[in-house]
C-alpha cells in the first residue's frame, strides 16, 4: 500500500478505505499536518478549539484511535499516554530529553548490523525502528560542528 506522505494522501486513504472523512476527521488531519508534531488527544482538542473549530473531547479521542488503527496516522505509546503524529511510514524517532518533543528521522543501519541482528535471533528482518534519547544542547553542538 501507498505511503502517506501528505494530507491529500491522507484524505485519499480515508477515502478508500469506506471511511467517512468527516469536518471532525478533517479538522484532527489538517492540523497534524501543519504542525508536524506528535500531541496528545488533549493537546489536539485544545489547538482545534482554539483555533474555533467546535470539535468535543470523545469525538477527537474516537477519531484518533480511527485514524491511528486504519494506519493513516501514527500513535506512539508512551508511559505518560498515547502521542499522535502525520508520519506513518517506517521511520526512527529521536526523543528530546529536554522538550519531551518526538521527532522523526529517517536512517537505514549498515547491511552489518542487520546481519548481526539477524545471526543473533535467528529472525529474518523486515523492519525496525530506532528510538533515539538526545537533548537539545547535544543536538545544537553537533549542527555547529558539521556546518564548520
Amino acid at each position: 500500500m501507498k505511503s502517506i506522505r501528505s494530507l491529500e494522501d491522507a484524505v485519499q486513504r480515508c477515502q478508500t478505505l469506506g471511511m467517512r472523512l468527516s469536518r471532525q476527521r478533517r479538522f484532527i488531519l489538517e492540523l497534524l499536518w501543519e504542525c508536524r508534531e506528535h500531541l496528545s488527544a488533549r493537546e489536539i482538542y485544545d489547538r482545534l478549539n482554539q483555533q474555533g473549530k467546535d470539535i468535543g473531547h470523545t469525538s477527537v479521542y474516537q477519531n484518533l484511535e480511527a485514524l491511528a488503527a486504519q494506519g493513516i496516522i501514527e500513535c506512539v505509546d508512551r508511559a505518560n499516554g498515547r502521542l499522535y503524529g502525520n508520519v506513518t511510514d517506517s521511520h526512527s524517532h529521536v526523543n528530546c530529553l529536554d522538550t519531551d518533543q518526538i521527532l522523526d528521522v529517517w536512517v537505514e543501519l549498515p547491511p552489518a548490523i542487520i546481519a548481526e541482528v539477524e545471526r543473533q535471533t535467528g529472525t529474518r528482518v523486515q523492519d525496525y525502528r530506532i528510538e533515539f534519547f538526545a537533548t537539545r544542547q547535544a543536538s545544537e553542538a553537533l549542527v555547529e560542528e558539521l556546518s564548520a
